[in-house]
């Protein structure tokens, strides 16, 4: 199947609840399909409101298939991953065209909350 998507994606609101309560624990993960016969290489980068970007944050999606990244699981070259209760962005980068949606499980209250919503995808100009 052809590649599908767009090759740059923005998730503008993240945060990583610090506390769980009972059994499930609060989390977050950038969902990425990839419908392409060749595995997609992604970069990630994240942002936040008082400190530098982590960057250049390494991730496969083998071809035709599709991953689950926890937010938790992601560490740049110095071995950094973004901590809990501090708000965040994420600009997914891929060499190919792939679908990047992103999903909330926030457990810290009894009624837990479940967010999902696509990422915003940055389509490419024809023509550059």
């Amino acid at each position: 199947m052809k590649a599908i998507g767009e090759k740059r994606w923005i998730i503008p609101d993240g945060y990583i609840p610090p506390a769980s309560s009972g059994a499930l624990e609060s989390h977050e993960s950038v969902c990425v399909l990839n419908t392409a016969e060749r595995d997609a290489h992604l970069r990630f980068t994240i942002y936040f409101e008082d400190r530098e970007p982590l960057e250049n944050i390494a991730y496969v999606v083998p071809a035709r298939r599709t991953k689950h990244i926890r937010t938790s699981s992601l560490r740049d070259g110095g071995g950094r991953t973004i901590p809990a209760g501090v708000p965040y962005a994420i600009e997914v980068e891929s060499d190919i065209p792939v679908v990047v949606q992103y999903s909330r499980l926030d457990s810290t209250q009894a009624e837990n909350a479940l967010m999902s919503v696509v990422a915003y995808p940055i389509r490419e100009e024809v023509g550059k």
